[in-house]
């Protein structure tokens, strides 16, 4: 295994319009919106190098075999020094921060942190930490588990519904190919999902931008998902006091909890 990665890219405008345009969004300046850098980057892999999720197999690269089948983006904690322009040869450098095991209550759990360095120029403009969780599937007469109520009050910035075919877009950008967000007998059958999921960095970029258009530009947003959101259902952004945000599902249910800082 690798002790860190760098890859290089050119941060292309026509790539960030296509997000733009995917997310309903006006379009961009010269430089690059908070946690665009997700579309950029890309590390394709072989298909005999993928595993059964779609995403490439554990134990190449930087990534370790937690020893675990599934992951999710569980959160992450991004800082924003720099902006960085679009059309411009740009570097990020990927390492391991911390790895953990935990015992939850559907049982083992194993946590890795990694950690990204956007660098343009010898300027670094983003810190991000990226929390991945990993997990056993879901055995056949587990009880559902309880997702947290979001909060009452705050304002709801915007409501919204992804549909199948945005979720292909979103994929299609950031070079996904985690099934979860395509593939409904898979995200039914396998992972016990009720729908396709909506991706939680899809989530995170919605409040990101959200947060800058209201509060101005960031300094800082960590998040953390907490329930699916899944394709079809209106889902509502919401800014409270503090820089506080959440995303709302229909039924009343938090599907991420977020700070921005300004």
């Amino acid at each position: 295994m690798a002790d860190a990665i760098t890859l290089t890219d050119i941060l292309d405008p026509a790539r960030a319009q296509a997000l733009a345009v995917t997310l309903g969004q006006p379009d961009i300046g010269e430089t690059l919106p908070p946690f665009f850098h997700q579309i950029y980057f890309w590390d394709p892999v072989e298909a005999s190098g993928l595993g059964r999720d779609g995403h490439p197999k554990v134990g190449q690269g930087i990534m370790p075999d937690m020893g675990l089948p599934r992951r999710m983006w569980a959160g992450g904690q991004l800082t924003f020094h720099a902006s960085a322009k679009l059309g411009v040869a740009t570097q990020k450098t990927s390492t391991i921060d911390k790895t953990t095991h935990k015992e939850g209550r559907s049982g083992p759990l194993g946590f890795v942190t990694v950690r990204h360095d956007i660098t343009q120029d010898g300027v670094l403009c983003v810190t991000e930490f990226q929390d991945i969780v990993y997990l056993n599937d879901p055995a056949p007469d587990a009880a559902p588990a309880i997702p947290p109520v979001a909060p009452e009050g705050g304002d709801v910035l915007l409501e919204r519904s992804f549909s199948s075919t945005d979720l292909f877009r979103y994929s299609a950008l950031t070079f996904n190919g985690h099934r979860i967000h395509y593939d409904l007998d898979y995200c039914r059958d396998v992972e016990g999902y009720n729908g396709l999921v909506v991706h939680g960095p899809l989530l995170a970029q919605m409040l990101m931008l959200l947060a800058e258009r209201t509060l101005g530009p960031l300094r800082s947003f960590d998040f953390r998902a907490t329930a699916p959101a899944l394709h079809g259902e209106q889902i509502a952004f919401c800014l409270g006091s503090d820089g506080a945000m959440w995303v709302r599902g229909s039924d009343g249910r938090q599907c991420m909890q977020a700070t921005a800082r300004t």
